[in-house]
């Protein structure tokens, strides 16, 4: 795997959807406290989070992050992803628009870069050689580290790479798609083929795909019972396919459903670390237990061949 700047720590990403939404600024300090004394260092984040909360209207996620580093003066030692443009609406990717909401996620955050800037959704009305162009100026002038891509498929991130190529700019060395044990069609074999050609780490997002992947919910009154369903649903009826092996491999290991499902993510070519958030400090035990599970190459095909 080639180097990347925004990758240290131990191989996990911590997501900050929550942070500012189901865990409040206490909760989120603590999380975050808890996931920086056990190593960790990557925290993802978005200008749009938590948009889709009654009375939000984005970058709460951001705010509270910057506060947090203000707080325990780790800046340096931390990196920082944010993305911008999550609507994928016209022209949210046009380089004015890309520096525009950079300089609100930099006031948010209270610092003068971010390690990581992504586009969070492909938006084809504007053209990738200005995409391109607006992302390159940025790294250019010190304000951003490192170019991600968030959500797009092999076709859009290889011209995304070719602009970049022809015109000698600084082009995109990270992606942030769906990808966990359920739903696997967002990185399929040729984007992950262009991903490990060209040295492109792969951060996956709902690595536990909402939860499921812990196994806990078995049938729909367990949706309802933990206040889950909405966001689990669209896992349900297919994950329910995965859940024997997983509970085959768990039986076999001793480990936690979910940091099996996390382990298993980090056996996939381009996959440099899985991206999972926590609403308690104790939800991380999760997180922390994938990275010393050592899955054998048949538990691993036969999740693998339960999922497919």
């Amino acid at each position: 795997m080639t180097k990347h700047w925004s990758i240290e720590g131990i191989p996990l990403v911590l997501g900050g959807n929550v942070f500012g939404w189901t865990a409040d600024e206490s909760a989120s300090f603590a999380i975050l406290d808890r996931f920086y004394e056990a190593g960790g260092r990557m925290i993802d984040t978005a200008q749009g989070y938590s948009s889709w909360a009654p009375g939000h209207v984005g970058g709460e996620s951001e705010a509270v992050i910057g506060k947090w580093l203000d707080a325990r003066n780790v800046r340096a030692d931390v990196r920082i992803a944010t993305k911008t443009g999550m609507e994928g609406n016209p022209g949210d990717l046009s380089a004015t628009k890309v520096r525009e909401e950079l300089e609100k996620s930099l006031d948010r955050l209270r610092t003068d870069y971010v390690d990581l800037y992504y586009a969070h959704r492909d938006e084809p009305e504007t053209p990738l050689e200005e995409v391109a162009a607006g992302f390159d100026a940025l790294v250019k002038e010190g304000l951003v580290r490192e170019i991600g891509a968030s959500n797009y498929d092999a076709a859009r991130l290889a011209q995304w790479l070719g602009a970049a190529q022809s015109g000698d700019m600084a082009t995109v060395t990270i992606l942030q798609n769906e990808y966990n044990l359920v739903e696997r069609d967002a990185y399929p074999r040729d984007l992950q083929q262009l991903c490990v050609e060209r040295g492109i780490a792969m951060l996956p997002w709902f690595g536990l795909a909402a939860g499921f992947l812990t196994g806990k919910y078995r049938t729909r009154e367990d949706l309802q019972r933990f206040n889950r369903g909405a966001s689990i649903e669209r896992f349900f009826d297919k994950g329910l396919n995965v859940l024997p092996a997983l509970d085959q491999v768990a039986a076999e290991t001793g480990a936690q459903h979910g940091a099996i499902a996390l382990a298993w993510l980090l056996r996939q070519p381009g996959i440099a670390a899985p991206i999972a958030s926590a609403r308690t400090p104790e939800q991380l035990d999760i997180q922390f237990e994938a990275i010393e599970l050592e899955l054998t190459q048949d538990q691993v095909d036969r999740l693998s061949a339960a999922g497919s």
